[in-house]
């Protein structure tokens, strides 16, 4: 059955169709750049069958960029910020929160882009064929004798295109297959304009700020790109994975593509493996246990009442339940202003809290009261023509700032019906209490087991805690940036 094409809008006004494919955890395949075409993808046969091994046990989500396929023609803007617009609209569009995401040859530096800005929506990221640099792309003669052909004569570089998407065995049917695609996909002023664009397109920067497991695949024999472009990717992204393939088809589902699929089916499984056994962990066993307790909420409620203060709550508990499914976080339960947390690692527990910190720190520095400026962000200016009964409104929601308190610490719990209990659970609970808000506190066990891993720690000395007869360790865990 063909996948219902439907619509998204980015917020520079382009219409970008996309279509879904089967079900499960998603899969998000950015287009090739210039040109894509998901309906005509689909009809074609390996096209198709590359598609629905992508989706097996699996929601694959496809789109067309802007300028090509079923998307709008007509437009202008093909930077970098415009393709990560399109990217953008279909994830919110399909309300997808976590996800896999796929980006090849001129897409690699968009998913690279999306990945460092959103760490906590990428689940995984797989870079087919791709490079850090444009330039770099066109540097080879070949490539710069197509770049060459393409500016002077459409049908020919079409022709060559085809040819090169082939590798070595493709047969003359399958090139005209290949070209009538492209042509049907792009103009040659589109394909023109994008490709451009992506020669000044360079994300070395953001390379080290990638954070999601990374893997990166090539084919040996691909003329174009040469094989050492991803062997660069790799080596610049933390802790990423390198796969060399054999074949020379620059297209993933021309050659061997179950050795594609089986290399993608591999890693995306291993981190399925990984939620899977940190869910089913067996009782008894060392976990991270992580308090938070939102900052002044009574006052809050009095305040605004009940039904307005529960919008701030509800924002609340977005931005914890975001960085918990970010950072493998499993929610035991929540207490209206708070939320309790476990995790199999102390490193999990202490990311995600920075994460969360970070969040709504950012959020609070966005309101028009500017509650707090956070790693240099201007503070919005209220607008001139806002009246004072209306800013006196936003006041009310809106311009509340969010301040949490962080109490982590980590023993052996007893687990019990979704529940935890015990000591561990009860001073990590204490800890919080006694945070301030935007504060982080461990018990030193949670230090020492995260020792080597890069955070800083401020001693905060020895700490009495209601409940306990002997005082524990306490230590500040720093998140802000140094500026």
């Amino acid at each position: 059955m063909e996948p219902r094409i439907q619509y998204a809008q980015t917020a520079d006004g382009v219409s970008i169709a996309f279509g879904t494919l089967g079900e499960g955890a998603p899969f998000v395949h950015i287009p090739g750049v210039p040109w894509s075409h998901i309906q005509l993808e689909w009809q074609y046969h390996r096209g198709r069958v590359w598609f629905e091994g992508l989706a097996r046990g699996r929601m694959l989500v496809r789109y067309d960029g802007r300028g090509s396929g079923l998307s709008d023609r007509e437009v202008s803007d093909y930077s970098l910020e415009a393709w990560l617009l399109d990217l953008e609209a279909v994830v919110e569009r399909l309300g997808l929160e976590r996800f896999a995401l796929w980006g090849s040859g001129l897409a690699g530096p968009t998913a690279i882009a999306y990945a460092a800005r959103y760490p906590e929506r990428v689940s995984h990221l797989l870079l087919w064929c791709s490079y850090v640099r444009g330039s770099d792309f066109w540097r080879s003669p070949r490539n710069q004798a197509f770049r060459a052909i393409r500016e002077t004569d459409w049908d020919l570089f079409v022709e060559a295109m085809a040819e090169l998407g082939l590798g070595r065995r493709g047969s003359d049917e399958e090139a005209r297959t290949i070209a009538a695609f492209i042509r049907e996909s792009v103009t040659w002023e589109a394909a023109n304009a994008a490709m451009r664009a992506a020669e000044g397109v360079d994300v070395t920067e953001l390379l080290p700020q990638v954070r999601s497991p990374t893997l990166v695949l090539h084919r040996r024999q691909v003329p174009a790109p040469e094989v050492g472009l991803s062997r660069e990717v790799a080596s610049r992204i933390p802790d990423a994975r390198l796969a060399l393939l054999e074949g020379s088809s620059v297209i993933p589902f021309l050659g061997d593509a179950e050795a594609v699929l089986a290399a993608i089916n591999e890693f995306l499984g291993e981190g399925e493996a990984a939620a899977v056994g940190a869910e089913t962990s067996a009782a008894g066993a060392v976990r991270t246990v992580l308090f938070t307790d939102m900052e002044g909420s009574t006052a809050l409620t009095q305040r605004l009442g009940d039904a307005r203060a529960r919008e701030v709550l509800r924002e609340h508990e977005r931005i914890v339940r975001e960085a918990l499914r970010a950072h493998g976080g499993a929610e035991v339960k929540t207490m209206g202003d708070g939320f309790m947390a476990s995790f199999s690692s102390p490193t999990g527990a202490l990311e995600c809290a920075v994460a969360m910190q970070r969040a709504f720190a950012v959020r609070n520095a966005s309101l028009p009261a500017h509650p707090e400026p956070v790693e240099g962000r201007a503070e919005p200016q209220p607008s001139a023509h806002a009246s004072t009964s209306s800013a006196r409104a936003d006041r009310s929601v809106d311009a509340e700032p969010i301040r949490v308190r962080i109490g982590i610490n980590a023993g052996e719990p007893v687990a019990e019906e979704d529940d935890l209990f015990g000591v561990a659970v009860i001073r990590a609970a204490r800890i919080a209490a006694i945070a301030q808000g935007g504060e982080i506190l461990v018990a030193n066990v949670v230090r020492e087991l995260a020792e080597g891993k890069d955070f800083l720690f401020a001693d905060k000395g020895d700490v009495a805690l209601r409940g306990f007869d002997d005082p524990v360790r306490l230590f500040e865990l720093r998140w802000r940036r140094e500026r």
